[in-house]
């Protein structure tokens, strides 16, 4: 049964690149998102994904490729994020709160003025995985395998920087330059993931890996590998749930998330109780 619905599925194309671009993006997002989680820096991808949808009603009232707007509007946008909460009066949560808000005032206004609020709009909220076309699918792979193996590189750096800062500092390391690069990557993921997951769930993609991974894994190396593998199983399910039951991709995926993460909760409770027992 099972076979026989992922032979119907990848029969169709248009599900094969969304399946491939949607599994490169739910893995770059989980290994950053261990970073961004335990750098207490989570909520970059809500606030990034607004600025993404305030770039893609821009690209859309300008009739160009997506794409090639929303990065370097939200590759800037991350920048300047992170030069505010290091330098600014202005903490890092209501930055991004300025930011995001900001930027989808922007978005909804251009919509509004142009093409109205229409499906374009629903999908750019929400996610849709009919609007991955050839030229996206093949873009989002070169992006996506620029960040993997940026990630891979500076492993080393990036573990640095993410627990101990001033450590790192203090020994050489140019921790301006590592912060600048997980907020390129980032942005670059966001990108690639809210025509998918839509601007109102792709930071779900960072956020949840990380935390269900963090209720049974504890060194960061472990942490990172399970977030990926968790990611991309809930990614693949999810589109899977989302084919048999016609549900919306995006949503189906949180879902999924959810219920691993509680899984996890749930088996870190009963190893937690099963020691406390085997201690006394």
């Amino acid at each position: 049964m099972v076979i026989d619905t992922l032979q119907e599925m990848f029969s169709y194309a248009f599900l094969v690149r969304a399946v491939v671009v949607g599994l490169l993006v739910s893995l770059c997002a989980a290994l950053l998102g261990v970073s961004l989680v335990l750098k207490r820096y989570s909520m970059i991808g809500d606030g990034l994904s607004h600025v993404g949808f305030g770039a893609l009603a821009i690209a859309t009232a300008m009739h160009t490729a997506p794409l090639a707007v929303s990065i370097p509007i939200v590759v800037s946008a991350a920048f300047l994020l992170l030069r505010i909460s290091e330098n600014s009066k202005i903490k890092g949560d209501a930055a991004i709160a300025l930011i995001s808000t900001s930027s989808l005032a922007v978005g909804v206004l251009v919509v509004s003025l142009t093409t109205g609020m229409n499906t374009d709009v629903c999908n750019y909220m929400f996610g849709s995985i009919l609007v991955m076309s050839k030229s996206d699918v093949t873009l989002s792979i070169i992006l996506a395998a620029v960040v993997l193996t940026m990630f891979v590189v500076f492993y080393n750096k990036i573990f640095a920087v993410t627990f101990d800062e001033n450590f790192a500092r203090a020994t050489g390391v140019k921790t301006g330059l590592y912060n600048m690069m997980i907020a390129f990557l980032t942005a670059i993921t966001i990108v690639l993931g809210m025509r998918m997951m839509g601007a109102l769930l792709i930071s779900s993609l960072i956020i949840f890996p990380a935390l269900t991974s963090m209720r049974l894994c504890k060194r960061f190396i472990s942490v990172t590998v399970c977030s990926a593998i968790v990611s991309v199983a809930c990614f693949f399910t999810g589109v899977i749930i989302s084919y048999v039951k016609a549900t919306p991709t995006g949503a189906s995926v949180v879902i999924v998330n959810i219920v691993a993460f509680l899984a996890f909760w749930l088996v870190s409770a009963v190893r937690g109780s099963v020691l406390k027992r085997r201690t006394r």
